[in-house]
């Protein structure tokens, strides 16, 4: 059976680019190994949250990520396997790697989740959240101009 590991954290754009793979006839024979990750917490909430209380809700969180994916991915009958990211994504890779039944495939993973950037540019007549970099690009130029007039 093959393995591949995919990292999540919102369940529409997983299933967007998981959508191709689950197509594929070998899908049928496909374990799955979902990793939820987690948002953040800023430090001023982690600093009144104890560590129960945010290991509670993130497994919660996650529950509720899972139950939007995995019916998708069982649909062909495939086997899937929840986890959730406690530390960095790199050793928990390596463990998933370690686990898996045969020692001569390396198990491909695919990065599901919601890139963190929005495009450049005007959305909907106004200007997306790239404004602030424009802002800057407009004071820059305006400090080179003073300092060349001087």
């Amino acid at each position: 059976m093959d393995r591949v590991i995919v990292y999540v954290d919102d369940a529409a754009y997983a299933q967007q680019v998981l959508a191709p793979l689950c197509g594929r006839p070998a899908s049928a024979r496909t374990h799955w190994v979902l990793v939820a990750c987690a948002p953040r917490m800023t430090h001023r909430v982690s600093k009144w949250v104890s560590h129960s209380t945010r290991e509670n809700w993130r497994t919660k969180w996650a529950d509720k990520l899972f139950a939007q994916i995995v019916p998708t991915l069982q649909a062909p009958s495939g086997a899937v396997t929840t986890v959730v990211a406690k530390g960095p994504l790199a050793e928990l890779t390596a463990q998933l790697q370690a686990d898996g039944d045969s020692m001569a495939t390396v198990a491909p993973v695919v990065d599901a989740r919601r890139p963190k950037s929005e495009p450049v540019g005007r959305v909907d007549g106004r200007w997306s959240s790239a404004s602030g970099t424009l802002g800057s690009v407009l004071t820059g130029f305006g400090v080179l101009w003073v300092l060349a007039l001087e």
